[in-house]
C-alpha cells in the first residue's frame, strides 16, 4: 500500500505541467480512481460477507439433512460440505457437530475402523429430525419469498427499459 502511494506520487511529480500535482484534472482523476477501487474492494468484501453468513446459517441444517438417512463419520461430512462450499474445511465441522450434539439434535456412536482407530459417527436424533422438518418448511417459505421478490425486480426492470 505504501509502495503504491509512493509510486503514484513519483509519477505525479514527474508529469510536468500537463497532469502534474497542480493540475486539477489530474488530482480529480486520481482521487476518483482511488475511490472507485476502494468501492470495488468494499463491494467484493460485502458480497463475500453476506454469502459467508448465509453459508454459516445453513451449515448445521445441511449436516442434519446428510444425517437423515444414515450416520456419517465427521471427516466424510466435512469433505462433502466443503466440496459443496458450505463450510471452509475440516476444522469447521467439529465445533458445529459438538454444538448439534449439545443441543440434542445429533448423537454419536463409536465404530471400529479397518483403517485405524475407532471412529465417531454422527446420527440424527428424533429432535434433530423434527428440527430438519421445520427447517425444510421455513427454507421453502423463505426461498419462495426471495424468489418472488427477485421476480418482481426483474419484471420491474423490463418495464422500465
Amino acid at each position: 500500500m505504501v509502495a503504491d502511494t509512493e509510486n503514484r506520487e513519483r509519477k505525479l511529480n514527474t508529469m510536468g505541467s500537463t497532469g502534474g500535482l497542480d493540475d486539477p484534472y489530474s488530482a480529480w482523476y486520481h482521487a476518483s480512481h482511488d475511490t472507485m477501487l476502494s468501492m470495488d474492494r468494499m463491494i467484493e468484501r460485502n458480497e463475500a460477507s453476506w454469502l459467508g453468513q448465509l453459508r454459516r446459517g445453513v451449515a448445521d441444517r445441511c449436516v442434519l439433512a446428510l444425517l437423515e438417512r444414515q450416520p456419517w463419520y465427521g471427516f466424510e461430512l466435512a469433505k462433502t460440505l466443503s466440496e459443496a462450499q458450505i463450510i471452509a474445511g475440516e476444522g469447521t465441522i467439529y465445533p458445529l457437530l459438538a454444538r448439534l450434539r449439545r443441543d440434542g439434535l445429533v448423537d454419536t456412536v463409536w465404530r471400529e475402523s479397518s483403517e485405524g482407530p475407532p471412529r465417531r459417527y454422527y446420527a440424527l436424533t428424533p429432535t434433530g429430525t423434527e428440527a430438519l422438518a421445520q427447517f425444510r418448511r421455513q427454507w421453502t417459505e423463505f426461498t419462495g419469498a426471495v424468489n418472488a421478490l427477485l421476480e418482481i425486480a426483474t419484471v420491474s426492470e423490463e418495464v422500465f427499459e
